[in-house]
This record gives C-alpha cells, structure tokens and sequence, in this order.
C-alpha cells in the first residue's frame, strides 16, 4: 500500500512539474459578453494544442479601462504581456517606444514565420510605421456597417430585401415608417465620434485632420467642422426631433442597440462586430446594408475605415515569454482560426487567407450580408483622407465629440458651433500629446 501511495504520489508530482513548466503569457483585453466567450475559446484552443506555453486572458474593462490598466501596470513594473489597444490608442502607443516590441522585431527575433503582406491592406496599414514595418498584431478589425429589421421594413410597405443606400433613403424610409405606424423611430446609432464623424468623413473623402489624418505628423490638427460634417450633424439634429434619428447615447451609445432590439428603431449603425449581439438579442429578421451616403458629394462612397483592436507586446519579459508570444500571435493569424473569429463575430478576416478559406466553404452564400464590412473597406483604394488617423490623446478627443454632440442636440450650439469647438478643444490636446513626445 505505502508503495503504491508513493508511487501515485511521484505521478503527482511530475503532473505537476510539467504543468508548472509551462510558459505563461498574460493577455489583457476588453472583449466581454459572447466576444469574450468566444475569445476564451480561442485561447483554450491554443492552449490545448501545444504543451509548452499557456495564455492567459485577463477581461480588464473596455478598450479605455483596458489601456489605462496597461499604462499604470508598466509603470508599476507589473504589466501583461499583451495587451488589447483600440485603434484611437495607436498613437500614444507608437509613442511609447520604450514600453511597446513592435511585433515585426519581435516574430524576427524569434524566428516566427510572419508575412506582412498576408493580411490585407486596409487592415495592416493602419499599424505600420512610416517604413511599413507592422507595430502591433492585428486581431480584431471591424467597420461600421447598418443593420435593419426586415419585419419593421415589409409592415410599413417597404422592400424588405432593399437596404437603404443614401441618407436621402434612409430619411424617406424612416419617414414611411414612422407615418405607418410600424415603429417609433427610423435609425439610431453606436458611436456618433467613429460612425457619423469619422467614418462619415472617409466615407466621402472629407480629411478629418491635417498631415493625411495625422498620419504624416504628431502635430497635425483636426479638420472635421467642413460642410460635409455640418450638413451632417445639422441633419442628425433636425432628425432628432422629428423622430426620424434617435440619440443612443456617448461612447458605444448604451441605449442603441436595446432600440433597435425592442423594434423602437427600424435601422441601426454600429460595427460590422455588433453582428454576433444583433444575430442573438434579435427576434426578427435582419437585413444588412452599407453606410449611407450623400449622393451629391463627388467620390462618395469612397471607403470606411476600421475600428476595432490589435495586440500590442510590452518590454520587461523573458525571452522564453516572448517566443511564446509570437507562436500565439502565428496561431492567432492561421486561416482557420481568424475565419471562424470572422464567422462568429463580424470582425473583418485580417488575411486573405481567412477571406478566400470562408469563400471555399460557402459562408458568405450562406450568410447574405456577412461581407458587408470587407465591402466597405475595400470599395476603393484608401486616399489620405480615407486610410484611417492617427492622433495623439485621441480617446480624450472621443469624449469631446460626444460632449460636443450633445450641446448639439441640447439646443446650445449650432453644428458649425459644435464642430468649431471640437477642433479647438481636441487641436489643444494634439499639442499636449505633441509637447509631451518632443
């Protein structure tokens, strides 16, 4: 008996020490409800595909909670090794030269296989340097797309089947069904400062800043109170209280998608990635269209731009850490893998090795709409004006937005007013962040 309890007892004990030997790698990231089960899958997968490293993913907030946690973590000394970075923060992580791996130095030194040139251009452009060197691990990249309830649609004598395409359509439609009786609202929205300004901008080939978007120069100022913007905001304005457009709220627009949920609103605009939330939380029928345009603007629609997130490494860890990095981020990148997360989630497939491997197997036959996003963002080839921007202390910028879009529809400033006041307050905290990195 005392044999057989040491003997149990040494299996034990090598279980254990091959469990310990395994790697560790922290991965900090804001995906919460069916994203962030989904994510845990992929990581579970990961894990359970090898046997020498082990990820660990840490739900540490939204996008912003996610990267102030980062920020404070290096400055303690106690940071993850990955951390997940919304595509506003990539300025102010480009800047942190001392605190980021850019991840083509890191697959480099560790001898992954790694080919920029896989993934796809609107999505990798965006985090390369000036010499087109990637700086950080595209994961989840996403564009605004509109989502509509085909129910609402055929009850106000609508073509269910027929997206609207302009924003002279979506105010006529909205009308249709306000006057029918079919629902309380025409649209509402996620995202007024990403959806109805920036994209809005690119989509019509409007420059939201100086310096191709603040590409060219961490002292670029904003430029989005033009006429395009105006008429646009003027429009949102005046549809608020006709009951065409319903305000969802700053941020992500907390009260949007229950709206749309509920059939309050027959049309709602948020990321292409809302798709998995749309396709659980809706008892209807959804139809999928492109961002609206005007139509009377030459080169609209041009192109949108992504939102999302990518994976940046932090300094200060092991070597063997960082191998284990880069053979997650390899797994990461597999067609398989970013297909299924495309499938799942409505993220853009980041290769064209995902794209072409969800082609093969009939998805987009089957899921009419599901390209909606990969559409948009490749419809032409980005301008200066359309390839995305790059400012510092661009998520305080956000909250300005949305401040500004409020004094809007509070009655307290006119659009010009509310644009004026959001290059001068967001150019002011350009010149802090500029002040700060010179």
């Amino acid at each position: 008996m005392t044999r057989i309890l040491l003997t149990g007892a040494a299996a034990l004990a090598l279980t254990a020490t091959a469990a310990a030997a395994k790697t560790q790698v922290t991965w900090w990231h804001a995906m919460g409800g069916e994203l962030g089960s989904k994510l845990e899958q992929i990581v579970a997968g990961y894990n359970a595909s090898q046997d020498t490293y082990e990820v660990v993913p840490v739900y540490k907030g939204d996008y912003t909670e996610t990267m102030t946690a980062a920020i404070a973590a290096f400055r303690a000394g106690e940071q993850p090794d990955i951390v997940q970075v919304f595509e506003v923060g990539t300025g102010t992580m480009m800047a942190a030269k001392g605190a980021i791996y850019p991840v083509y130095q890191l697959m480099q030194e560790a001898g992954a296989s790694f080919d920029p040139k896989a993934y796809l251009p609107a999505v990798v452009g965006y985090y390369t340097d000036t010499d087109g060197n990637m700086l950080s691990m595209p994961f989840n990249s996403s564009t605004p797309i509109l989502y509509y309830n085909k129910d609402i649609f055929a009850a106000a004598g609508l073509d269910p089947e027929t997206a609207p395409a302009t924003w002279a359509d979506v105010e006529a439609m909205s009308k249709t069904i306000l006057a029918s009786g079919a629902a309380r609202c025409g649209f509402t929205t996620g995202w007024i400062s990403w959806v109805q300004l920036e994209n809005l901008s690119a989509w019509h080939n409007q420059p939201i800043g100086t310096d191709e978007n603040g590409f060219g120069s961490v002292e670029a100022k904003l430029t989005v109170d033009g006429p395009v913007q105006v008429r646009h905001w003027d429009n949102l304005a005046r549809w608020q209280k006709e009951g065409v457009f319903k305000y969802g709220g700053p941020g992500g627009g907390s009260d949007a998608a229950p709206a749309f949920y509920a059939g309050e609103c027959a049309m709602y605009m948020n990321s292409s990635a809302s798709r998995a939330g749309v396709m659980a939380n809706s008892q209807f029928p959804v139809g999928f269209g492109m961002m609206p345009y005007y139509d009377d603007v030459e080169g609209a629609p041009q192109n949108s731009i992504i939102g999302g997130a990518t994976l940046w490494v932090l300094r200060g860890h092991s070597e063997e850490e960082y191998k284990g990095v880069a053979d997650f981020f390899s797994y990461l990148s597999s067609p398989e893998v970013q297909a299924d997360w495309h499938q799942f989630s409505g993220y853009l497939p980041i290769t064209q090795a995902a794209y072409d491997l969800g082609k093969a197997q009939g998805y987009y036959d089957q899921n009419p709409g599901a390209d909606m996003g990969i559409r948009e963002i490749t419809l032409n080839p980005p301008t200066p004006n359309s390839k995305g921007l790059r400012f510092g202390n661009y998520v305080q910028i956000r909250t300005v937005i949305d401040e500004e879009f409020q004094s809007l529809l509070a009655g307290k400033k006119s659009s010009q007013q509310a644009l004026d006041a959001v290059v001068e307050r967001g150019n002011a905290l350009i010149e802090d962040f500029a002040d700060a990195v010179n």
